[in-house]
């Protein structure tokens, strides 16, 4: 099977499935002028929006194992880019893959492609374009999300924006949903010893992590920053407070289970935020309407730095260090 033949069979759809977005929680038309088969995409921006796009990639050896499923991975590859649209504010609009492959494995496209195409149609986000070439397996998408332009300023979230008396929140199904993915990696890694129904149960977190998107709209007139946590909670709150020149208290006690994966595991793919006092009862609804727990877990503080603080309120040592792809 050549290249085009590849791209026709597992990445060209019929027009019916590229006509429709997501934009403030309903369907519109997502302007698309000249999709896959020409040099380039074309599609006309809505009017009063802005475009954000985000960039991932996913290096088989170095972001997942060579046994996961192919339609996990698919799902995961269009997740953490969406992960980044929600975080901040961004409805999905498209999306391009560019894709290296070994060598054309039918089986493993028609899984990939499944998984890739379902989570897309769930948020009305639409494969515009790519690439593909053979080489070692490495996935790269780029997404196109907008948020609206009000009074002549962007309405995306940023990290940038937090301030001091800020509450921080962090959302999940459940608090104890923080870490469980970096627990699966160290399992699957055998640094860790756990059953099979322990393992199955903590690997969905891993492999089909939840782009938090309905929820990410929801927070554009709520959070004062956003951020998604891939690398690790604490590692991504620093980015929030060094961008917004602030600092943090953080309580610990609302964690269960392993300390420092909860804090610093990463690929939780749950959105972080800070939104004022006054807002909480705004989380409360949107918390609600988007069927997605909000935990409060600490307060912005002017004075720099981190705190760690336990369930009585005294310094915890904080010895958790986020992911960084570079270091030794």
């Amino acid at each position: 099977m050549g290249e085009f033949d590849l791209i026709a069979r597992y990445f060209n759809r019929p027009a019916s499935h590229i006509q429709q977005g997501l934009h403030e929680g309903r369907s519109v038309d997502i302007g698309l002028d000249i999709g896959i088969g020409d040099d380039c995409a074309v599609f006309t921006p809505t009017a009063g929006m802005q475009l954000c796009i985000s960039s991932d990639m996913l290096v088989e050896g170095r972001h997942f194992f060579s046994d996961v499923s192919p339609e996990a991975l698919g799902h995961k590859a269009l997740a953490v880019n969406l992960s980044d649209l929600a975080a901040c504010g961004a409805a999905p609009r498209a999306f391009t893959l560019a894709l290296a492959l070994p060598a054309v494995n039918e089986a493993w496209l028609e899984g990939f492609s499944r998984g890739l195409f379902a989570l897309a149609d769930a948020h009305g986000c639409t494969l515009i374009g790519g690439d593909t070439t053979q080489g070692p397996l490495n996935i790269c998408i780029t997404v196109f999300g907008e948020v609206p332009r009000v009074n002549g300023k962007s309405g995306a979230l940023l990290r940038s924006g937090a301030q001091a008396g800020d509450d921080i929140y962090v959302s999940g199904t459940g608090v104890d949903h923080v870490g469980q993915a970096r627990l699966a990696l160290e399992i699957l890694r055998g640094n860790i010893k756990a059953d099979a129904a322990t393992l199955e149960a903590v690997r969905h977190r891993l492999e089909r992590p939840t782009p938090r998107v309905h929820l990410g709209v929801a927070l554009r007139t709520i959070a004062t920053s956003c951020i998604d946590i891939s690398d690790g909670l604490l590692g991504d709150l620093g980015h929030i407070l060094k961008a917004s020149h602030v600092g943090a208290n953080v309580q610990t006690h609302w964690i269960e289970g392993s300390q420092a994966f909860a804090l610093s595991g990463g690929d939780d793919y749950e959105l972080l935020l800070t939104a004022p006092p006054h807002q909480r009862d705004a989380l409360q609804a949107v918390s609600e309407k988007t069927c997605t727990r909000l935990t409060r877990i600490g307060v912005i503080d002017a004075q720099l730095g981190l705190r760690l603080l336990d369930s009585a309120g005294l310094p915890l040592l904080n010895r958790f260090n986020s992911f960084d792809h570079f270091a030794t």
